[in-house]
């Protein structure tokens, strides 16, 4: 991924520091690079030795929770977690919620444009962000900390940030919405004997539950690897397919009885062959730890995560010939697929045993990038691009996207000192 020191680190604390440093730079046409909490998975934030880093890790803080507004404002260099802790303690919830919580920034999360968990009830993080704010290449800064949702004020600027990757400017605080903490949640983890049984328990569970929240999926290979190395019996035997549904409630016995009667129809309907529904925290615990990675890339060193975005109703298809096609031009591939079903969103791990992990990259980008766009899919759902996905992002995006992005990026940038290099195929 092009791991190098950069030329210098700057740690600016307020965002008056940040348009100071930004200024200078430009002056100079000093190449700068906005780093996060360094949890993205495509390249993005990396430099290289001629760069400058502009660490926004020391940009932290929450400025304001507006419980009448349900927003939150805050810094961009805000963990995430802390932005989630500070939201919880006034009773409400930033709807944000990704694995790498305790580490990434709240920047960098609209940065990359986001998803995790829960984006089957609340949308990407574009979807969470009320305002923000962001300097240029040139230190001026754009943008406003508004709490509205309805304004109309001709094209948003500020959106422009959302997904850029610091290529067009950097994020130096934002306003967040928030919503109110469910009372309760309700989660169960079904086996299923095919992908076509997914799809009628997706659309069961959308038309029944309204607080439904997240649609989990896990194939036979991941769900026995990932039950392997946690020590898990949570099933005797790794079904085709396994899925964890959640859905928030108000607490009452109505949601609950609501609940228990959508698995006992699909159980009849034939959708689920086993369901288990925890019974204590450890329990739920154990269950999600299952779906959670970590500890993933340490068992099989130089593992590809690939990060594919299509509708849910090919996902299935998608695997299918995924798989076929990478063991077709890399004998001894072993893949490994999970998703966010009720998004679209598949992650699909490949292992090439022996391969240098440089080479393995490429070698299966250039195997399954073609199909994504084949199948009129994005090579990216919630990592971003970086360098990584650079040069295969014409596989999701036409020649005029790019060309109108280039446009973009030379009016707001014209001495390209922000983050060269990625993004945009060279």
């Amino acid at each position: 991924m092009g791991r190098a020191e950069p030329l210098a680190v700057l740690r600016p604390r307020t965002p008056e520091e940040v348009a100071r440093a930004m200024a200078g730079l430009n002056r100079l046409s000093q190449t700068v690079v906005p780093q996060g909490g360094l949890t993205g998975l495509a390249g993005g934030a990396n430099p290289r030795p001629q760069d400058v880093a502009l660490s926004l890790a020391g940009l932290s803080g929450v400025i304001d929770i507006d419980r009448d507004a349900r927003s939150m404002t805050c810094l961009a260099g805000t963990p995430l977690a802390e932005a989630q802790a500070a939201a919880a303690a006034e009773g409400l919830m930033l709807p944000i919620d990704l694995g790498a919580r305790d580490s990434c920034l709240i920047g960098g999360n609209i940065a990359t444009n986001a998803g995790g968990l829960r984006v089957i009830r609340y949308g990407t993080t574009r979807a969470n962000v009320l305002g923000l704010e962001a300097v240029l290449a040139d230190g001026s800064t754009i943008g406003a900390l508004r709490k509205m949702i309805k304004i109309s004020l001709g094209p948003d600027l500020s959106a422009l940030m959302i997904g850029s990757e610091g290529t067009i400017g950097t994020i130096t605080r934002a306003v967040l919405r928030l919503v109110p903490q469910p009372a309760g949640r309700l989660t169960a983890l079904c086996a299923l004997s095919d992908f076509p049984a997914v799809l009628r328990l997706l659309t069961r569970a959308r038309d029944t539950l309204p607080g439904l929240s997240a649609f989990e999926a896990m194939w036979a290979s991941f769900f026995r690897l990932m039950s392997e190395m946690r020590g898990s019996t949570l099933f005797a035997d790794a079904p085709p397919l396994a899925v964890i549904i959640e859905a928030e409630t108000d607490g009452s016995d109505a949601e609950r009885l609501r609940f228990e009667a959508l698995l006992e129809a699909a159980i009849e309907a034939g959708e689920i062959t086993d369901a288990i529904l925890p019974q204590s925290l450890r329990e739920l615990s154990a269950m999600w730890s299952v779906r959670e990675t970590a500890g993933m890339e340490q068992a099989m060193p130089g593992l590809v995560n690939l990060d594919i975005s299509l509708p849910s109703t090919d996902l299935g298809r998608f695997d299918e010939a995924a798989a076929d096609a990478l063991r077709s031009a890399l004998p001894g591939a072993a893949t490994f697929s999970f998703g966010h079903v009720g998004d679209g969103n598949l992650h699909l791990c490949v292992h090439l045993p022996g391969t240098d992990p440089e080479a393995a990259i490429h070698e299966v980008d250039d195997v399954i990038y073609p199909l994504v766009g084949r199948m009129g899919g994005a090579i990216s759902a919630e990592h971003g691009i970086g360098t990584l996905k650079r040069d295969y992002l014409g596989q999701s995006r036409t020649a005029a996207d790019l060309a109108a992005l280039r446009r973009v990026k030379a009016a707001l940038d014209p001495n390209g000192i922000l983050n060269p290099g990625k993004v945009l195929p060279l």
